[in-house]
């Protein structure tokens, strides 16, 4: 028995999946692999549809897959039908209408992050989702790090007491993800490093502390480095460009919390700093702290934990044990298992966590535009 749909409801009643989901993956970069990977792994779930447009590409993980249907264009894989949930990994200007479109077609949704541009495209996802009755999931795979859940239980367990600051980066010295082309044109991806990997940092940073709500945020972009051809690297193929650079280089963000708590959020493509990435978090708390660094890329499974504390008034600091994580095999597996949840379980991913990561992102970059702090 397989996961039927109807002709014009795909998963229609709301019947929770048997034994079989049809999956289709638009897009075939770096992103669209790590989900073709994971889907491969999961016991009765079948890669039915690709789409993305290098042909030579799609072509080989077609084979390497054994896809059946293949597209260069992602409608025409949604016309072409016989999907129950689609995986979007595409540049950030197209999450939003190849989402809605396949949630209108009763279709469950997987979206890389951000959830789209701006929280205007990214309310317009969640409202689709929630009209379809569809699961609208998005791919935070950091938060999945070993390392994070490690301190995640730290923290939940009571063992650094009350945060109250924390600071969380992504920073790299030569990254920019190609000058020119879709990354540094704000039309296409809503913004540069913020909108990129510094909002992997702000997920993580409120995951770890408890999804505080955010009262206020205060910040600061620039754009020294990519303006004048510089910050690329050979990993990131910039230097040899000669387009524009019109987003941020640089971004930080001072974000006050719910109960007095405040935390700060850095995220660069380009800065003067040691060659090797950085993403850290560092939390204080009424009765201890800790901080994580995870240095390299692509990073290592597992960075450096440290927790501070005392005991009867001595030193008590220690290093926990840590596992890696699974990364996207894990956002992928939950989106799986939220799918066969059935009814009962898809209003709960609904991608508002997303969208609310998308407006923060949004009055960081109006607060950085007016040069004020601005209330959410």
């Amino acid at each position: 028995m397989t996961y039927e749909q109807s002709s014009e409801h795909p998963a229609a009643q709301g019947e929770a999946p048997a034994t079989e989901l049809r999956v289709g993956v638009v897009g075939i970069g770096w992103a669209g692999q790590q989900h073709l990977k994971a889907y491969s792994e999961l016991e009765g779930v079948r890669i039915v549809s690709l789409a993305g447009m290098e042909q030579d590409l799609r072509d080989s993980l077609q084979a390497e897959y054994a896809i059946p249907n293949a597209f260069a264009d992602w409608q025409d894989m949604l016309d072409h039908g016989g999907l129950d949930a689609v995986s979007v990994a595409v540049p950030t200007f197209l999450h939003a209408p190849i989402a809605i479109s396949a949630l209108e077609r009763g279709l469950h949704v997987l979206s890389e992050k951000p959830i789209a541009r701006n929280a205007v495209e990214g309310q317009a996802m969640v409202d689709a989702a929630r009209k379809a009755g569809r699961v609208l999931d998005v791919a935070f795979n950091h938060r999945r790090r070993g390392d994070i859940q490690a301190l995640k239980g730290i923290i939940d367990q009571g063992g650094l007491g009350r945060p109250y600051y924390a600071k969380a980066s992504w920073l790299r010295r030569s990254g920019i993800p190609t000058l020119g082309s879709w990354f540094t044109n704000p039309e296409l991806a809503g913004g540069g490093p913020l909108a990129d990997i510094g909002v992997h940092a702000l997920d993580y940073a409120l995951h770890l502390l408890g999804e505080p709500k955010v009262l206020a945020v205060s910040a600061a972009t620039h754009s020294e480095l990519g303006p004048q051809g510089r910050g690329g690297g050979s990993q990131y193929s910039a230097l040899a460009s000669t387009h524009a650079f019109e987003v941020e280089d640089f971004a930080s963000a001072f974000i006050r919390l719910e109960g007095g708590g405040t935390l700060l959020i850095e995220a660069s493509w380009a800065t003067y700093r040691e060659t090797d990435d950085l993403l850290d978090f560092t939390i204080y708390g009424t009765d201890g702290g800790a901080e994580l660094k995870v240095q390299g890329a692509p990073f290592p499974p597992v960075g450096q934990l440290r927790v501070f504390t005392d005991k009867d008034g001595e030193s008590a600091d220690y290093i926990p044990p840590v596992v890696p994580g699974r990364a996207h095999d894990a956002v992928v597996e939950d989106f799986v298992t939220a799918v066969r949840g059935g009814e009962a379980v898809w209003g709960e991913h609904d991608g508002s966590l997303a969208l609310y990561r998308a407006q923060i992102i949004d009055a960081c970059y109006q607060s950085a535009r007016e040069q004020r702090e601005v209330r959410l």
